[in-house]
Parts: C-alpha cells; structure tokens; sequence
C-alpha cells in the first residue's frame, strides 16, 4: 500500500482531516444531539476537546456537523441566515440551505454533514440535496457515526433516557472508530415527538 492508497491522505498523498461521530436521539420528551471531541490529521490527533455540536438560531435549534470545519462553519452561518428568514420552519430552511449548496458553486465544494434538530423534527444535509428525515429519530454521521447508531438503535427500547442512549453510543463507537474519542459533548433540548 502505497501512501496515496492509504486512507488518512488523500490523492495527492497529503494528510487529510479524519472523522468525527455526530448523533442524534430522539426519545421520552427530549431530543439530543451528541458529537466526540476528536480532530485527527491522517493518524496524528490534533485536538481532543473540538466543539462540533451547537445551538443555531435563537437557540431553539442543535447542530453538528462532520467534515471539514471551516466548512462546517461556513454551513451553520448560511443555516442561521435561512432560520432568521423562516423562523420556526427548521424544515424550509433546510431545504433552501439544500438548494443552495447543490447549486451554489462556493457551496458545492464544501465537504461537510450536518444533523440539526428542532423540537419537532430531526434533519441529516448533505451537500448531495439531501434533506433526509430518519424514519426511527435516531441518526448518526461522521467516521464513528454507523457504529454510534448501531449501538443507539439497540438500545433505544430499553428503559433509558435519550440523553443515556447517547452517551453509550458514544461510548460504544470510541471503542471501535480510531477517529472518534470519549470527549463527548451533548445539547438537548424538550421534544414534542
């Protein structure tokens, strides 16, 4: 195996910025949006304690984000300008920050996922155009993000909270992905769902 061929670089065989798990839970009354602290540059960790998960808007909607972070940033900016321009409507600002990072030259270029949750619904973007509702509330993206909800669907008809089915799916992925650690940080807020 070549550099180029190995997965922490990228075709130029440059080291590129690896993973992260952002998911989501939606259970008993509240919804929680958890995200690991990890930043890792090919196999180095770079940091331990990144904040990938935070309120957008008034405050009444959570975001976090996997891929690259100025990107990221550069996509909860555009998000909390579509919020401002349809309050209380998580899902029409999602659907036109969609419509505008797949038609958007800037945009399109942008290498990030995000999951953003209100009250009432919880959202997955991505810069295909997809604005995907998880049919189970329970969604997880980023390197760790399978394993994190694998684990949260288990667990989500036992007797926990949304908030414990978070952390031990966060656990649970940290155990397996290289690029997710135990640093994990959670808002949530009261459901309606």
């Amino acid at each position: 195996m070549t550099q180029s061929d190995h997965p922490s670089f990228g075709r130029d065989g440059i080291p590129t910025w690896h993973g992260t798990t952002i998911l989501t839970v939606r259970k008993g009354g509240e919804v929680v949006v958890a995200g690991d602290g990890q930043v890792s540059l090919g196999p180095t960790i770079i940091k331990a304690n990144a904040r990938k998960v935070r309120r957008l808007g008034k405050g009444d909607v959570i975001g976090g984000f996997a891929g690259a972070t100025a990107d990221a940033f550069t996509l909860f900016e555009r998000l909390e300008a579509k919020l401002e321009q349809y309050p209380g409507q998580l899902m029409r600002a999602a659907v036109e920050l969609a419509k505008d990072w797949r038609t958007d030259r800037y945009l399109r270029r942008l290498e990030a996922m995000m999951i953003v949750a209100d009250s009432t619904t919880t959202l997955v973007l991505t810069g295909t155009g997809d604005v995907l509702e998880p049919a189970d509330h329970i969604m997880g993206i980023g390197s760790g993000g399978n394993f994190a909800l694998a684990a949260a669907r288990a667990l989500a008809d036992q007797p926990l909270t949304a908030e414990e089915i978070a952390r031990r799916s966060m656990t649970i992925a940290a155990e397996i992905c290289v690029y997710t650690n135990e640093n994990v940080l959670i808002e949530k807020m009261a459901s309606t769902r």
